[in-house]
């Protein structure tokens, strides 16, 4: 993949930021030249991404709306585009961004904070995550 063709990554996460930093240890150690920005809701979550190897991190409502406007493809809990969601700190202008962003989103249907998503098993968050870095990989296969 030529530096050209190198898709930005967006990780929204919120909270303590670990499911953040699991998805970021993952897509770095399964996908090479890949560059990947973590975006935390608080300041606890965007450390803990950095954590997991993010190549760039900010924190709060502005960052996720720029970086929406730059990423390829957008990886965060399905909260993320559900204003008021992660205990409110998903804002609905931050919910607004990631839902117009014209990014691919892969979203992970965890079933907390007052949101069920029905039809779909209560999986570990390991096999989500494997699961998320499966349909990524696919994706950018696809799309080389």
């Amino acid at each position: 993949m030529s530096l050209h063709n190198i898709k930005k990554i967006l990780v929204i996460d919120g909270q303590g930021g670990k499911l953040g930093k699991q998805l970021i240890e993952a897509i770095k150690a399964r996908i090479k030249n890949i560059e990947v920005t973590a975006i935390g809701t608080n300041g606890i979550a965007t450390s803990t991404m950095l954590k997991g190897g993010a190549d760039y991190a900010a924190t709060g409502e502005n960052p996720v709306i720029v970086a929406c406007r730059k990423a390829d493809i957008i990886i965060g809990p399905i909260g993320i585009v559900i204003a008021d969601s992660l205990m409110g700190e998903i804002t609905p202008k931050m919910a607004t961004a990631i839902s117009q962003s014209n990014a691919l989103r892969i979203l992970i249907p965890a079933n907390k904070c007052d949101n069920i998503i029905v039809g779909v098993p209560d999986l570990s968050m390991s096999a989500l995550i494997s699961d998320t870095i499966n349909k990524l990989t696919e994706f950018l296969s696809s799309n080389q």
